[in-house]
């Protein structure tokens, strides 16, 4: 968590084009290890927002400038809300971007380096996936000033075993990223040299493949995750079906056969 207070709201979030296919957000509040302010909060929505139709783009970075990837939210912009109104308000927008990446029908990929603590964890944790430098150290240190990590412990508890999602939130120590990759919290931590290649590579892996694809398949995966396991593999079994329907399965499955690559369409 961060106490520092940015009172610059311009470009708190800046757009890149890195590959064709892939878009990089980077949250630029270096200053105060880009907490999240509502304003930052409210302009990576808004980007997020504008990439949802965009054709164009197939899989989104969220990275960070300055020292550290999301120090959580604004220590000084929580203590000077004025009333439980403005506080549920604050909760409430930073849950509906963390769900709105969820949702997004494209992968989203983070890209960590420093810390990623709090609500810089929860933003980790609801990326589809995570790329992490080997100095990078996660945390939801809440408890250590009296304000339980509530909110991160949602998306946290859906990364990782219970076991090791209750230690970090009881005890508020910093795990190295080695052991978030151990407990399933990222995928793979790299050289802090090589981060911004590892997850370009990473992106452009994924990007290669059919967008209708990737929105097929990132939906079922989180729909499935909430279904009993007879609901799971009815839902999963029509997903299948309609995605076998769809343009782009047949031609993958005819470029596989002939030993050539597939042209995607998206439909």
């Amino acid at each position: 968590m961060s106490a520092a207070l940015d009172l610059t709201p311009d470009s708190l979030v800046l757009r890149a084009a890195p590959a064709p296919g892939v878009v990089r957000l980077t949250l630029n509040r270096p200053k105060a290890y880009n907490s999240l302010s509502s304003d930052l909060m409210r302009q990576l929505q808004d980007e997020l927002d504008m990439l949802r139709d965009d054709a164009s783009v197939h899989v989104v970075i969220i990275a960070a400038s300055g020292p550290g990837f999301c120090a959580g939210h604004d220590l000084k912009e929580v203590r000077a809300l004025p009333d439980r109104k403005a506080m549920e308000k604050l909760f409430k927008q930073c849950s509906t971007l963390m769900q709105a990446i969820v949702a997004l029908p494209k992968p989203v990929i983070a890209q960590v380096h420093g810390i990623a603590t709090a609500a810089g964890c929860q933003l980790v944790a609801s990326c589809d996936l995570a790329v992490a430098a080997d100095t990078a150290r996660f945390g939801t240190p809440g408890v250590n000033i009296g304000l339980f990590c509530s909110t991160p412990m949602v998306a946290l508890s859906r990364n990782v075993g219970r076991k090791q999602a209750m230690e970090m939130l009881l005890t508020g120590d910093m795990v190295p990223a080695q052991r978030a990759v151990e407990i399933g919290l990222i995928n793979r931590a790299v050289a802090e040299a090589e981060l911004a290649a590892a997850t370009l590579a990473l992106a452009q892996q994924v990007a290669s493949k059919s967008p209708l694809t990737l929105k097929i398949g990132k939906e079922a995966f989180y729909r499935q995750l909430e279904l009993p396991l007879a609901q799971a593999y009815d839902y999963a079994s029509q997903v299948m079906t309609e995605n076998l329907l769809a343009r782009d399965a047949a031609e993958g499955i005819d470029a596989f056969i002939q030993k050539r690559t597939p042209c995607w369409e998206g439909r």
